[in-house]
């Protein structure tokens, strides 16, 4: 089995904070690709960072997970709101963008 990630991205727009939902096998590429312009179309142009992310063990696990989490927008607006304390906060301990990943 091969771990599979789940993740939201946040980037801060002009009037509001926008968010993306996916999945990869390589967390760090797949963020690289779409800051560098590569990745999904909906993200290009854009500066992301990691607000959530969550582990599968399996590709079928990762895929309903991201089915549903694009679907949800109460969690993803929650995941927005946290990273914007976070941010105010520069000395709160917590990294933006640092990956909560279930064991």
């Amino acid at each position: 089995m091969e771990d599979c990630f789940v993740y939201v991205l946040g980037s801060a727009g002009a009037n509001r904070y926008l968010t993306y939902v996916g999945w990869t096998l390589d967390l760090d590429r797949r963020l690289a690709q779409h800051n560098a312009g590569t990745g999904a179309r909906s993200t290009r142009g854009r500066s992301w960072v990691l607000i959530h992310c969550e582990r599968y063990a399996t590709r079928q696990q990762a895929m309903s997970r991201e089915w549903h989490l694009k679907r949800d927008r109460a969690f993803r607006k929650s995941l927005v709101e946290q990273a914007k304390r976070n941010i105010q906060k520069p000395h709160s301990g917590v990294e933006v963008g640092s990956p909560s990943l279930p064991a």
